[in-house]
């Protein structure tokens, strides 16, 4: 137990250090205050105050050791939370919160472990079997392990067995087979979803891929345990890799991608009453109008601003921030999220905020699309 002159001078510590953080930030402050409710036990606070200063100082490798630190510590209480919930009133939604808690940790065996005890108790439920079909594709994909494949392609038929009709389950093996280079099952699949009129611009892509593919004379095997043994024979994907389910990792890069970003950031700030936009990725930005330079106050509000709302609609258990207004005396920032990219502008009142927040998500839609084709 810390006493209670012990807790007051904690206490004047971190008022100190809040205070300093404010109005003096540097990567030694938010790390000195990380490490106070590291030592009170509040890893979710420091966890906190990590995020909020690799916002200002993203290129901090102070800051990024104790962010992996802090997150390792919350996930730690949070799998012991979960597995004393999971004793008391145990349900499908708790395995899987386990899960990826596990993964977060990176502990693969433990993740696969308790998707696999779930299936025992609940047999019948989807949600867990796509998860579990989804982590099986990744470790294929990441290892080539033959045995992954083929537990991702199992799982998934056994969905299929359940419920004909799940749209993510004839999505996931579509990739899977093209992947592998089992090119007439990844048709079949596709054909399932048009028939159920079930297509989405994903599987229109995959569609047209695969046409490209057979047109070009790639490899087509008959089945996909032949197809998987391929793979391993040749230490590789036939097709490439393509994303599973869940994944959002893209990487801006491509020059066509940055010609696209900026002619968008153009066309906004043309709008009327838009003085400044921005597409930010981490620590670099593409920026038009009247930005200063890097330190330009409205980049830093755009960017704490997108995390801070990432993070409580999270917390909140609210689902994803996408799009918002934030209001001051500068007028309007409007800002588009998506994972670590998000584009913003600063306008006055003239602006049509609607159409303003339809162009950030038009150009933050197109910007991964382009680069996702690459």
């Amino acid at each position: 137990m810390v006493s209670l002159f012990k807790r007051f001078k904690i206490t004047r510590e971190l008022t100190r250090l809040e205070k300093k953080a404010k109005d003096d930030p540097s990567p030694s402050i938010f790390v000195d205050l990380a490490q106070v409710y590291i030592n009170l036990g509040s890893q979710e606070d420091a966890l906190r105050v990590v995020e909020e200063g690799l916002v200002l100082f993203p290129r901090s490798d102070e800051l990024r050791k104790v962010l992996g630190f802090a997150k390792k510590q919350v996930l730690a209480k949070t799998i012991e939370q979960l597995r004393a919930e999971l004793s008391k009133t145990p349900s499908p939604q708790l395995f899987i919160k386990l899960a990826q808690a596990y993964l977060g940790q990176g502990d693969e065996d433990s993740a696969f472990a308790v998707c696999r005890e779930c299936l025992k108790r609940y047999p019948e439920d989807v949600e867990s079997r796509l998860f579990l079909a989804e982590m099986a594709t990744r470790a294929f994909q990441k290892t080539l392990n033959v045995e992954k494949g083929k537990e991702a392609h199992m799982v998934l038929l056994e969905i299929l067995e359940r419920d004909e009709r799940n749209k993510k389950a004839h999505q996931e093996l579509a990739q899977l087979f093209f992947g592998i280079g089992y090119l007439e099952g990844s048709q079949h699949h596709l054909s399932i979803l048009r028939s159920l009129g079930r297509m989405d611009k994903e599987s229109r892509d995959l569609e047209q891929e695969i046409r490209k593919a057979l047109d070009e004379g790639a490899p087509s095997f008959e089945d996909p345990g032949t197809a998987l043994m391929e793979v391993e024979r040749r230490g590789g994907l036939i097709h490439g890799k393509k994303k599973g389910l869940g994944s959002t990792k893209r990487i801006l890069g491509s020059e066509e991608a940055l010609n696209d970003v900026r002619d968008g950031l153009s066309r906004l700030v043309a709008r009327e009453g838009v003085s400044k936009a921005a597409y930010i990725r981490g620590s670099k930005a593409l920026v038009k109008g009247e930005v200063r330079d890097g330190r330009d106050p409205f980049l830093k509000t755009a960017r704490v601003f997108a995390k801070v709302a990432q993070r409580t609609v999270r917390r909140m258990d609210l689902g994803n921030f996408s799009k918002g207004i934030l209001d001051g005396v500068f007028g309007h920032i409007c800002i588009c999220s998506f994972g670590d990219v998000c584009a913003a502008v600063q306008c006055q009142g003239s602006a049509d905020l609607d159409w303003v927040l339809q162009d950030l998500q038009d150009l933050v839609a197109k910007s991964l699309y382009t680069v996702g084709k690459k």
